[in-house]
């Protein structure tokens, strides 16, 4: 196949949330643009098909009734995640995928099988179901979809040609506790949203500005950081906290609540801050530690998921335990306590920030793209 007549799909299941579902269609074009890429989003494909969101009650029910009753699990949330809603979402694909000639298929995320017979398939995916299994601090009958679902989960990394992950932790689950050879799975990171040439001013480290971004205020460890800032207050009573993403009711001495506020207004926040932190339970990627990388903060976090990736403890932040309240309230006393500490892990923190660009993501996929497609192209 003539690789400047050829087309990729990319599939998604929604087009907008999150953000990277939106702007991996970009770095896709941007890294073969010598190639079409069709965007394919699953929920339109299931709107479409009225009827098999109609077939869905049944099992759905059948996998997930006693949670759901009991208000362990919300309906909406795990209604696209049922063994039927697994098999029709493939066949529905593969129908429509069909109907052109690709060079290779390319699917964000672990959530559906979108591999087509007899063409090279790819993943790029920042978490796994079974991954739940290694946060201590979580109800797992919240977050675990169901075991028939989780066997079809399989057949997703078995389809592929190569697994492309945002952080290490993925990749162990993936080569642990799904038996896939580790030469198939290869961790390309991720971007910012903020792209790393748009920042150039420095921090205020000469401030004590503490600065949480989260939406999830409870699973992103929202009530943590409120109980080790008074902790903190007693030593540093000139500190400041600001919350942006939600509105909790927070009843603490200089803190301040923002709610959620566009992306492009996020470059504020970030400017004023000197140290960022989020105690996050569990955190698949956490785009907002590389954001807070790209603008050098120096990072107070816990030691789970893809944080450790960003986060070297004593090198650009700290690491504590998830719902550890006091080993918080020590690790940002430390940083308060210093402001040259500050500025020291903030320029290290831009260091790390070069790791988590789109387009260095983009690249490091071509490169390992290209020789599995070397017989197919030219």
């Amino acid at each position: 196949m003539n690789k400047h007549e050829a087309k990729i799909a990319y599939i998604r299941m929604l087009p907008g949330r999150p953000y990277a579902n939106q702007i991996m269609a970009s770095v896709l074009q941007a890294s073969f643009p010598e190639m079409q890429v069709d965007v394919v989003d699953v929920i339109d494909l299931l709107r479409s098909h009225k009827s098999v969101l109609a077939g869905n009650l049944w099992p759905l029910i059948r996998e997930y009734g006693v949670d759901i009753l009991t208000g362990r699990k919300s309906w909406s949330r795990f209604f696209l995640v049922t063994s039927y809603m697994f098999r029709q979402i493939r066949r529905l694909l593969r129908q429509y995928l069909a109907t052109e000639q690709y060079l290779f298929t390319f699917q964000m995320q672990s959530l559906f099988d979108a591999s087509l017979p007899g063409v090279p398939h790819f993943v790029y995916t920042d978490h796994t179901v079974l991954a739940n299994l290694w946060y201590p601090q979580i109800d797992l009958r919240r977050v675990l979809y169901s075991p028939a679902w989780i066997r079809l989960e399989r057949e997703i990394y078995k389809h592929a040609q190569l697994i492309f992950v945002r952080s290490a932790n993925v990749r162990r689950s993936v080569i642990e506790q799904y038996d896939v050879l580790p030469d198939k799975v290869i961790c390309v990171y991720a971007g910012s949203n903020v792209p790393i040439t748009a920042v150039s001013s420095s921090p205020p480290y000469h401030k004590k500005h503490i600065l949480f971004v989260g939406m999830d205020w409870v699973r992103k460890g929202g009530p943590d950081l409120v109980a080790a800032f008074r902790q903190v207050l007693v030593h540093h009573p000139d500190a400041r906290l600001t919350i942006v993403g939600c509105r909790p009711a927070v009843d603490v001495p200089n803190c301040r609540v923002v709610g959620r506020v566009p992306l492009h207004a996020m470059r504020q926040f970030y400017q004023d801050a000197s140290i960022f932190c989020m105690p996050t339970r569990l955190e698949p990627f956490g785009v907002v530690f590389a954001e807070a990388l790209t603008y050098g903060l120096p990072i107070v976090a816990t030691r789970v998921g893809a944080v450790p990736d960003m986060v070297r403890d004593g090198e650009n932040g700290y690491l504590v335990e998830p719902g550890d309240v006091s080993a918080l309230a020590a690790a940002l006393d430390r940083l308060l306590a210093d402001g040259e500490r500050r500025r020291l892990f903030g320029e290290r923190a831009r260091e790390y920030a070069q790791r988590y660009s789109w387009e260095r993501v983009g690249q490091e996929i071509r490169r390992c793209i290209e020789p599995v497609l070397a017989g197919v192209w030219r």
